[in-house]
């Protein structure tokens, strides 16, 4: 742990002297609920951001999008 991450733990320490027992194990319950689900958190921003995963080749989806592109448009008249 660097000199900053430090700093801050002992901030938020300062903070939780002035909780009850109840409040302080409760958060602790929240501290352990919060590292299981970023643990999870990393796969689905993975899957929101990540990259593409295909068997098609670069020309190929090219291709797929290009020929899904409608082109209509109809211009109206003022």
């Amino acid at each position: 742990m660097d000199a900053v991450e430090q700093k801050i733990l002992n901030g938020y320490l300062g903070l939780i002297k002035s909780l009850t027992p109840t409040m302080k194990l409760s958060l602790i319950k929240h501290l352990k609920e919060s590292m299981k689900a970023s643990k999870m958190e990393g796969s689905q921003m993975e899957e929101a951001f990540g990259s593409w995963h295909s068997n098609e080749s670069a020309e190929e989806l090219l291709k797929t999008i290009r020929s899904s592109r409608m082109t209509d448009r109809q211009i109206e008249e003022f």
